[in-house]
């Protein structure tokens, strides 16, 4: 049995995992079946590894990667621009694969594999110029005059890239191509729903001229595999995207392993008095509906004041019933059946109680096995769940304040800190609550989202440790590294 990407392959296939041998089915004798979140059919089976097979696996990228890292980087970054290429000759079949896999409308997929495209390319583009810098010591008085540092970037080693389900290939990409760049080997555990997509794209970086044991994946389950892999003693740094839950507890398991942790968020819009109302109404409804909002950035709840409120919700409401529901294969979707049913379950359980403790439905409540329809929360208080835990699907809570202020305060409660949304004609506002609110990002009259991929993003709070950005995640997947010449005197 062949366990690599078939290319337009017509039947679900069964994909190995990727080691220095190239695909392999695990000594398990165990597989994982992924099916379709539309319509529950089979997409394919992936490997369920051991912890022996993660070891053994871990051993290879700490034997391979001296020598990617030795290697000029205008090598290195020549393998990824091919890689970058492929995936665009390659657009159409990923495209097939994420809307099967994880019920993306084909107009995001395609989305999707583009960017990664970009983002790959603008890595190695990138790496090129990320050459470090020469510090003269005379900026101190007597000791430093005829000192020379030159400061240079160097790979940690052994990095484990671990992505989440709702983007298998950027945020895949996010962490894979600037390891790679940076001249570390890369150890991928991709999430079990999105796998499929995400092997398809190793086997194109297999194909681009990345070596044997430079770049691994293996897959299964977390419990079997992910404290294995996380503590291995190779393992130099982590790179994760998921659950604050999770991050959390890698973050209790990787003691001095470097970290890069981006976790939940709960995004605020704060609706001001003056905002642009068309503007508001359209962004937020894309930003809080989009995908069944199964986004990290995605708006999760509004701060809304008075003085704009009625008008608001007024035409908000008649927005969000204009989304359409349904299979993503039909033009024109919005709301998407969702990942899996204890998602579903979850989201649904989440508005019942709100409104059971008195907030008040505007539009949805109304559920179809994996299709929520998109759910407006009115007078949802600081006393209920849905106001503060984050839903991952497709319902907004409402929340009304009496002033800027204590919109900005109330925002600032919540324990995630990712991004927000301010909507105001005034920019002098803008700034004020800008400055104010404790979050990585502040967009200004437009929806939360994560990018352009070369902007700094970063959470605080339980949001996130680190920042991303394609030159941020060049610099944390490197250490900074000084070579302090001491020249004679007068010579500098």
């Amino acid at each position: 049995m062949a366990f690599r990407v078939a290319w337009g392959a017509s039947e679900p296939q069964t994909f190995g995992y990727f080691s220095v041998a190239g695909w392999q089915p695990s000594t398990s004798n165990q597989t994982l079946a992924i099916h379709s979140p539309i319509d529950g059919a089979l997409v394919g089976r992936i490997q369920a590894c051991t912890a022996a097979e993660a070891m053994a696996v871990t051993e290879e990228a700490a034997a391979a990667w001296p020598a990617w890292a030795a290697r000029p980087v205008h090598e290195r970054t020549s393998i990824l621009l091919e890689t970058a290429r492929l995936l665009s000759l390659h657009r159409k079949a990923l495209a097939d694969q994420l809307v099967r896999e994880i019920a993306k409308t084909p107009q995001d997929a395609m989305s999707e594999v583009d960017r990664t495209a970009e983002f790959i390319a603008y890595a190695a583009e990138e790496g090129r110029r990320y050459l470090g810098s020469l510090v003269p010591g005379d900026a101190f008085p007597g000791y430093g005059r005829d000192k020379l540092c030159l400061a240079t970037r160097e790979p940690y080693g052994v990095v484990l890239a671990i992505s989440p389900f709702n983007y298998p290939l950027n945020l895949s990409a996010s962490k894979i191509a600037p390891a790679l760049v940076m001249g570390n080997a890369v150890i991928f555990k991709p999430a079990t729903q999105g796998a499929i997509a995400a092997l398809m794209m190793v086997e194109l970086f297999r194909e681009a001229g990345v070596p044997p044991g430079v770049l691994t994946a293996v897959t299964g389950a977390s419990s079997e595999i992910g404290d294995a892999l996380a503590t291995a003693p190779q393992v130099a740094a982590i790179s994760f995207t998921g659950s604050t839950a999770v991050g959390e507890h890698l973050a209790g398991i990787a003691r001095f392993r470097e970290l890069q942790l981006e976790m939940g968020g709960k995004d605020a819009a704060l609706v001001l008095n003056d905002a642009p109302l068309e503007c508001a109404v359209d962004q937020i409804a894309k930003g809080a509906f989009a995908y069944s909002a199964q986004r990290c950035t995605a708006i999760k709840r509004v701060m809304l004041l008075p003085g704009i409120a009625s008008r608001f919700l007024e035409a908000f409401v008649a927005t969000v019933e204009g989304l359409k529901v349904g299979d993503p294969r039909v033009p024109g979707m919005s709301i998407v059946p969702l990942i899996d049913d204890r998602a579903a379950d979850r989201v649904w359980r989440l508005i019942q109680e709100a409104i059971a403790q008195g907030a008040r439905p505007l539009t949805g409540n109304r559920r179809e096995g994996r299709l929520i329809y998109p759910t407006v929360l009115d007078q949802v208080t600081s006393k209920m769940r849905v106001a503060w835990e984050e839903p991952f699907g497709p319902v907004l809570p409402i929340l009304r304040c009496r002033d800027r202020d204590e919109a900005i305060a109330l925002a600032n409660r919540s324990r995630y800190g990712l991004q927000s949304a301010v909507f105001t004609d005034d920019l002098e506002q803008a700034l004020y609550v800008g400055r104010r609110l404790e979050v990585g990002t502040v967009n200004i009259n437009r929806y939360d989202s994560r990018g352009p991929d070369h902007f700094p993003f970063a959470g605080v709070k339980d949001s996130g440790h680190g920042t991303q950005g394609i030159r941020y995640s060049l610099e944390a997947m490197s250490r900074l590294k000084a070579v302090v010449l001491n020249l004679p005197t007068g010579t500098w």
